[in-house]
């Protein structure tokens, strides 16, 4: 008799995969980050080495990768490319590490947008950064799914 109390345990809980709480399009937006995160290194020596490099991001942009701006965007960057690697190979830190990206991420797109209007000096010139709905949707849903993923940790 082969049964055992483990094996039932195992055949009702078939999917204990962290990346299986994650839904398809922030898995697609994994991906895009993974290689955001890997051109980040690329621009970096590409800012050293003199070249100009365009990057853009949140409504910030420079053509000049060693400025304060372009280090912060290439920050930015890196940060995400190391979350979705978090994410995507299910660390413990991966959920938290989201959230922090996804507040940032509202943090700095708010900023931009207040910056703009401070610039111009008139609320007629504001422009809504469409970069916060899925920022607000990710945050809430990394929040929603963050006891499920240290769950998932104590039972695999």
């Amino acid at each position: 008799m082969s049964d055992t109390i483990l094996d039932d345990q195992l055949i009702e809980t078939p999917n204990l995969r962290r990346r299986a709480l994650l839904p398809t399009w922030i898995k697609v937006f994994i991906w895009i980050f993974f290689l955001f995160g890997a051109i980040a290194p690329i621009a970096l020596v590409m800012g050293v080495l003199g070249s100009s490099f365009l990057i853009s991001f949140y409504g910030y942009e420079t053509n000049a990768p060693l400025s304060v701006l372009g280090l912060f965007l290439i920050a930015v960057f890196a940060f995400k490319g190391a979350v979705s690697y978090g994410l995507w190979t299910e660390k413990d830190w991966g959920v938290n590490a989201a959230r922090i990206d996804g507040l940032l991420g509202i943090i700095i797109c708010v900023i931009g947008m207040l910056t703009e209007i401070a610039q111009f000096s008139s609320a007629s010139n504001f422009s809504l950064r469409l970069e916060l709905i899925p920022l607000i949707f990710y945050y809430l849903k990394m929040t929603q799914i963050s006891d499920e993923w240290s769950r998932r940790r104590e039972q695999i």
